[in-house]
């Protein structure tokens, strides 16, 4: 848009110059000229239209036209007829501008009155071209519409250049990235510059790493499913084989001891307890797993419903000969699901019984104000654990025992994960492994959060933090 402003103004400033140039020489000339044609054509007898004017043409050259006009207006004579038009001039055209040399573009004009006596007889009027000028402005204009031209090629090359170099290659680029990223070749990032294209990419790249996320979550949610299928199946397998071997030996009355029979009753009992606990796990933790599931709560009382919680644990540690100590002091209200959370103390109590020895210890507190009775914790749990009572309930489960060590923290919380395997068999007690990842869902439904803290041959202290009631919470999901 530029560009014709720019030539436009080359022009004007060219042919500016050169009439500065020119001017006076030319105005001078032009009008001796008009001097030397005015002796001439002040002459009456021009101006009676029956007189031959054949004179006048001999006066009239290529750069020179003469027209002759009676008093009225009305043309006499035109040196060149081809090109006269018009036969009549109003009078204001014909007496305006007399005895005035008007500069044109293309000619000067003269006009002046012719008197016989006194009496007025006509008008002559002399037109004296510019051709000098004219040619010059025709030449430069085409030098001018040529540098236009030159100057509008090399800025368009330019502009296609710099459109290619900085937009075009830019975006095959990303293109070819993100069909390569379509057909499943992860190309590394290449930097990101501050433009729109810029933007562009690095949205690119984000959602790329969005949809690897995704992808990498689904591939690692579909491994979870197919390991939990299996490691059910193979779970399941043992008590059924069992049951059946039992079963069939129990068809045989006669032959079986009134003892044999009731222990045989009394395992077929216990296996099929522990299938029924394994499908209710399996069936609660998938429930969790769904989006689309909402845990509906209700508001309770935090010293009535905890008091409740912490209770009938008692015999359970009796039969190990474990020492039970409880404490609770949450007041202020919650909103819960108490089914759930009655589940949550139920896995974190079965799971420290477990690793419990005998005649050990377990602490199971409620707590929700700033009287935590800390002589009840373990030394590394006050120092690495921050307790914020104003806005949280904390339920505690602490247990002497050999500890957790490093590496299974990390996977204590994952479906399906028994950290000794093998003492259980031998004990005859069989977890489902699912009991932990079920409590921490749980407790993130809640808006809440597991903590696990242990030290090896002392014990272990899981910490469930439940967020107090607020105003607008209605429920969880």
């Amino acid at each position: 848009m530029v560009l014709p402003l720019i030539s436009l103004y080359v022009l004007y400033s060219s042919v500016s110059a050169y009439q500065s140039d020119q001017q006076v020489k030319e105005y001078y000339d032009a009008y001796a000229d008009i001097q030397q044609m005015t002796v001439m054509l002040d002459d009456p007898k021009w101006y009676e239209s029956a007189d031959d004017k054949k004179q006048l043409d001999e006066l009239a050259t290529d750069d020179m036209a003469i027209e002759l006009y009676n008093k009225d207006g009305v043309k006499l004579y035109h040196s060149n007829p081809d090109l006269d038009f018009e036969g009549v001039m109003n009078q204001e055209q014909l007496y305006k501008d007399l005895y005035e040399v008007q500069e044109g573009l293309q000619a000067y004009t003269y006009k002046e009155p012719v008197f016989d006596d006194q009496q007025l007889v006509g008008v002559f009027n002399i037109e004296i071209g510019r051709e000098a000028l004219v040619d010059t402005i025709v030449k430069r204009s085409w030098i001018v519409i040529g540098l236009f031209l030159a100057s509008f090629i090399l800025v368009y090359a330019i502009v296609i250049y710099f459109v290619h170099k900085r937009v075009t290659k830019r975006l095959y680029r990303l293109m070819n990235e993100i069909t390569a990223f379509a057909s499943g070749d992860m190309r590394p990032e290449t930097p990101v510059e501050k433009d729109e294209i810029g933007d562009l990419k690095s949205h690119f790249y984000s959602m790329r790493k969005q949809v690897v996320s995704a992808q990498d979550a689904i591939k690692k949610e579909q491994q979870e499913k197919e390991f939990m299928v299996a490691a059910i199946s193979h779970d399941l397998k043992t008590p059924l084989t069992s049951i059946k071997a039992y079963a069939e030996a129990l068809e045989e009355p006669e032959v079986l001891q009134e003892e044999k029979r009731e222990s045989y009753q009394r395992t077929i009992s216990e296996k099929t307890d522990f299938i029924k606990q394994m499908l209710d796990d399996l069936m609660t933790y998938s429930l969790l797993q769904s989006s689309d599931y909402n845990m509906e709560v209700v508001t309770v009382d935090g010293e009535e419903f905890f008091d409740m919680l912490l209770s009938d644990y008692t015999a359970l540690c009796d039969q190990k000969s474990i020492r039970l100590l409880t404490y609770s002091h949450a007041p202020g209200e919650y909103n819960v699901n108490p089914k759930q959370m009655i589940r949550v103390c139920d896995n974190l109590m079965s799971n420290a019984i477990t690793h419990t020895p005998v005649h050990g210890e377990i602490k199971l507190l409620a707590v929700g104000t700033k009287l935590i009775p800390y002589n009840w914790l373990f030394d590394y749990v006050m120092s690495q654990y921050t307790f914020d009572v104003e806005n949280n309930a904390y339920l505690i489960v602490q247990n002497e025992g050999e500890g957790i060590h490093e590496g299974a923290k990390q996977q204590l919380f994952q479906p399906l994960y028994q950290m000794d395997q093998a003492r259980n068999k031998q004990d005859g007690k069989q977890g489902t492994g699912l009991g932990l990842s079920i409590t921490q869902q749980i407790i993130e439904k809640h808006d809440g959060d597991v903590t696990v803290l242990s030290k090896e041959r002392q014990g272990a202290c899981f910490i469930c933090r439940i967020p107090k009631r607020r105003e607008q919470d209605g429920h969880l999901s």
